[in-house]
C-alpha cells in the first residue's frame, strides 16, 4: 500500500492515552533496511524515546551481537533477545517509544506473539535484497548473517513473508530516511485518528 504523506513538519499525533497505538511503534525488517536510522529520525519527529533492541542487548550483556553468536550460538542469542524484548514492551506501557528490532526478531514465532499481545503496531521496512546486501557490506561487514551473498538472499526470501505480517509495509527503495520516517508518522496519525 502506498501512503500519501504530508510534510514531516505538518504531522501531529493525537495524545489520547486510551489508544494502545500511543504506546509506540516497532520497526521490523531485514538487516540493512534502515530501522535504526529511520527510528532515530522518527523518534525526534514524534517526541518519543528511541530504543534499538540490538544496542539494548549489547549494553545488557556487555558483548556485541557477533560475540554472542560466536561464543554462545544463535539459540542463546534468541533467548537473550526475547528477554530483552519483554523488558522493552513492559517499559512501553509508561513511555511512548520507537523501537527498532533486529532483523531476526520478528520472524521468531514467540516474539511475534509478544508483539501482537502488546497492541503496539509493527511496521515492515522493505527494500530490494540487492540494496540490503550492499548496505550491509558497506556499513557493517561484521554482521554474523551477512557473510555469503547467496545465503543472505535465501535468508531474506525466507523471512519476507513473515515480515509481511506486520501492520503495514513501507518500501524504502530510493527514499531518504527522513521521508520514510514521515511516512510512518503519517500512518500512525491515520490509525490513531481511527481509534479516537
Amino acid at each position: 500500500m502506498v501512503y500519501s504523506c504530508p510534510e514531516p513538519s505538518m504531522i501531529q499525533l493525537p495524545t489520547s492515552r486510551n489508544s494502545s497505538l500511543y504506546r509506540g511503534v516497532f520497526l521490523v525488517g531485514f538487516m540493512g533496511c534502515g530501522k535504526t536510522t529511520v527510528g532515530e529520525i522518527l523518534s525526534r519527529l514524534l517526541g518519543w524515546r528511541f530504543e534499538d533492541l540490538d544496542s539494548r542487548i549489547h549494553a545488557r550483556e556487555g558483548r556485541t551481537i557477533p560475540e554472542i553468536f560466536g561464543n554462545h550460538g544463535e539459540a542463546r542469542f534468541r533467548q537473550i533477545e526475547r528477554e530483552s524484548l519483554l523488558e522493552l514492551v513492559g517499559e512501553m506501557a509508561s513511555r511512548p517509544t520507537v523501537a527498532a528490532l533486529g532483523g531476526g526478531t520478528f520472524v521468531q514465532p514467540e516474539n511475534r506473539r509478544i508483539l501482537q499481545d502488546s497492541g503496539v503496531p509493527a511496521i515492515f521496512l522493505d527494500a530490494p535484497v540487492e540494496d540490503l546486501w550492499e548496505r550491509c557490506r558497506s556499513t557493517e561487514p561484521e554482521r554474523p548473517l551477512a557473510k555469503d551473498k547467496n545465503q543472505f538472499r535465501q535468508l531474506y526470501e525466507g523471512r519476507r513473508s513473515l515480515y509481511m505480517e506486520a501492520a503495514a509495509t513501507i518500501d524504502t527503495s530510493g527514499k531518504h530516511a527522513e521521508w520514510v520516517a514521515a511516512e510512518i508518522a503519517s500512518w500512525l496519525q491515520t490509525n490513531l485518528s481511527k481509534e479516537r
